[in-house]
């Protein structure tokens, strides 16, 4: 097995690299689901289908290899806080790019969030916790026969990966899948060892440090690559140790700890990957169990992906790590997890489907978990069990909630309008994202209706991009609404 395909976006810069794609806006209706395409295209075995458009594109760029097709140039990094700044998850962009827009960042920089974990960076703890390794990945999967990583390795081979903290090493056995299914995206140890130093080098050192351990003949990707295509495990054993040597140098000299307590904020890219390790670890082992869903019902799956929801979180509401996030109808938690190590904040989600409450359970164990191993700080996470219509902790913090998301695409006319009168209880300027409005097209205020909860919300229509959303890959809208009293206020005075 080659592993060429990685050592593309690693040689010449320092800075990993990425396309540049133009941004095509186009005006679509959301697909209507079907039970067919509700659970992530039911054939994938990972719940984001970015991921399965890595290992296409993977092959794609080893195709290219071989017959010298040329690729579009990549451009550097321009910085922490430019949110397309950062490589695609296993340079997975080289097909034709779909149309997505670019990552925004907030107007503002959030300067009470911290993202250091101060805990996790302790030398006083043993950093020793429960989380799911790598190598215990092979073990969970009973769907996917793994095989060592390249002929020639012993069975069983197994190496300890420092990351940015000082907590303990994440154990891998270097193995892959036996059959590389394009609908599936099975673990496969050495990349996934490869995208956490490419993540730990873009995102934890300064540009002096990036320079050595990305450097494109001895930095540690490239190294490694060589390594896996030479087949030599002893090689391979070494950089890793090299590696662990080194990252705990930089740590050790407080240089880590500068770097994030700079920044006021969490990379999209970033937190993708620490959701995608926490899925994968957790989620993607019992991803069937969400395809046992009552179709013609409220109970249908479908995920908000990560790059769609940093879009949401950052311009559609610039949410900050003071306020609260809420998730009605938060599925394996995703939104919630991303909300609170992205932004910071209060992150609050609501499930009422068992299989998927007890995935979110378990998600959010380890994501706290990886959490801790990256070094990061998120806000409080509060996950809630049964019928967010109906449930006292959400009653309770409605109230207090900056911006509340409903993936109302599957609810049925009767839930939308429950929650409509739910809304009632929100203060004043509360963010509502829905991917169906709430008010009726041409829907105006009148004596008739006045008392109509229609009547609080100003409503305003945008547009997401192909590969947002988790049973389409076309394009569609969504509503960002605003509670405001004062359109009834006005009214009244008028008609006094």
């Amino acid at each position: 097995m080659s592993f060429n395909f990685l050592l593309k976006s690693s040689s010449n810069k320092s800075h990993p690299l990425q396309i540049r794609k133009e941004v095509v806006t186009t005006k679509a209706s959301v697909a209507p689901r079907s039970s067919s395409s509700v659970v992530a295209r039911q054939g994938e075995k990972r719940p984001w289908p970015k991921q399965t458009k890595e290992r296409s594109s993977i092959s794609s760029e080893i195709l290219s290899k071989k017959h010298n097709v040329s690729r579009k140039r990549r451009t550097p990094s321009q910085g922490p806080v430019d949110f397309g700044s950062d490589e695609s998850e296993a340079d997975g962009d080289l097909d034709p790019p779909r149309k997505k827009p670019k990552q925004q960042k907030s107007d503002t920089v959030d300067t009470n969030r911290n993202v250091r974990s101060s805990i996790a960076f302790s030398e006083d703890c043993d950093g020793v916790f429960t989380m799911v390794h790598a190598a215990d990945i092979p073990l969970l999967d009973k769907s996917t026969k793994y095989i060592p990583s390249f002929d020639g390795l012993s069975e069983g081979t197994e190496v300890s990966l420092q990351y940015p903290s000082a907590s303990q090493k994440e154990r891998y056995l270097l193995v892959r899948p036996k059959s590389v299914r394009t609908e599936n995206n099975d673990f496969n140890a050495i990349e996934d060892i490869i995208h956490v130093m490419r993540k730990v080098i873009e995102h934890y050192l300064p540009e002096s440090e990036q320079s050595v351990f990305n450097h494109e003949s001895s930095g540690f990707p490239q190294r490694l690559i060589r390594a896996a295509n030479h087949q030599s495990e002893n090689d391979i054993k070494e950089i890793i140790l090299d590696w662990n040597t080194a990252l705990s140098r930089s740590r050790a000299d407080g240089i880590i700890s500068k770097v994030l307590d700079e920044r006021h904020c969490v990379h999209p890219k970033l937190v993708e990957r620490i959701l995608s390790q926490s899925s994968a670890r957790t989620v993607s082992l019992g991803v069937k169990s969400l395809r046992e869903y009552e179709n013609g019902t409220d109970n249908v799956y479908g995920e908000l992906l990560p790059r769609f929801v940093s879009d949401i979180l950052h311009k559609d509401t610039m949410m900050k790590s003071d306020q609260v996030f809420v998730d009605l109808g938060s599925g394996v938690g995703n939104v919630v997890f991303q909300a609170a190590l992205e932004i910071g904040c209060e992150s609050w989600g609501c499930e009422m489907m068992k299989n998927a409450c007890d995935l979110a359970a378990r998600q959010q164990t380890e994501f706290e978990a990886r959490c801790r191993l990256w070094g990061l700080a998120s806000g409080q996470i509060h996950l809630e069990r049964g019928d967010f219509l109906v449930n006292a902790a959400i009653a309770k913090v409605l109230p207090r909630a900056d911006v509340v998301l409903v993936n109302n695409q599957a609810f049925t006319p009767q839930l939308n309008e429950r929650l409509t009168s739910l809304f009632l209880d929100l203060k004043e300027g509360c963010l509502i994202v829905s991917l169906k409005s709430f008010v009726p097209a041409g829907h105006k205020i009148s004596a008739r209706n006045l008392n109509s909860p229609f009547n609080i919300l100003e409503v305003e229509q945008k547009e997401y991009y192909s590969d947002c959303v988790s049973w389409t890959d076309a394009p569609g809208t969504y509503f960002v609404s605003r509670k405001d009293m004062r359109k009834i206020r006005a009214f009244s005075v008028r008609n006094t």
